[in-house]
Order: structure tokens, then C-alpha cells, then sequence
């Protein structure tokens, strides 16, 4: 247990981040998964309308720092090349 204040108000913050930080990354996890099932199905309409909102989710995640750049830019990348 943090004894002073400031490692008390530490932990609160601590704990706040961790739960937005989990938030993002599922997010990203889930936006992977469906573009990899669009990708299997062949369902070329719904992979184009998908494509913008897939980078920006990764981007979000991105910037936030919950993953790295170089992470985001190689699935991203990978994803096009197979579109």
C-alpha cells in the first residue's frame, strides 16, 4: 500500500489509465480481427468502407502510446498490401 499522498493519488491514476489503456487495445485487437474475416470472406465492398476506419483506430491507439508506431504501420501496411 502507498503510504504518502502523492503515491496514493498515483495509484488512483495508475488504475484509471490501465482501464482506458485496455479499452484501446481491445479495440485495436477487435478492428484486426474483422479486417482479418473480411479479408478470408473476400466481401471486397464492406473491406474498402472498413480500410479508413481500420487506420484510425490504430492510429488512436497509436498515438495514446497503448502500441508502438512501428507496430500500427506493419498491420497496417500488411492489411493494404492484401487488399
Amino acid at each position: 500500500m502507498p503510504n504518502t499522498a502523492s503515491a496514493i493519488r498515483r495509484v488512483r491514476r495508475v488504475t484509471k489509465q490501465t482501464a482506458v489503456n485496455r479499452l484501446r487495445k481491445s479495440k485495436y485487437r477487435a478492428a484486426v480481427k474483422k479486417m482479418e474475416d473480411l479479408l478470408k470472406k473476400g466481401e471486397k465492398d464492406k473491406i474498402k468502407g472498413f480500410f479508413p476506419s481500420f487506420q484510425s483506430l490504430l492510429m488512436k491507439a497509436t498515438k495514446s502510446g497503448t502500441i508502438n508506431k512501428k507496430t500500427a504501420s506493419r498491420k497496417i501496411s500488411k492489411i493494404s498490401k492484401k487488399i
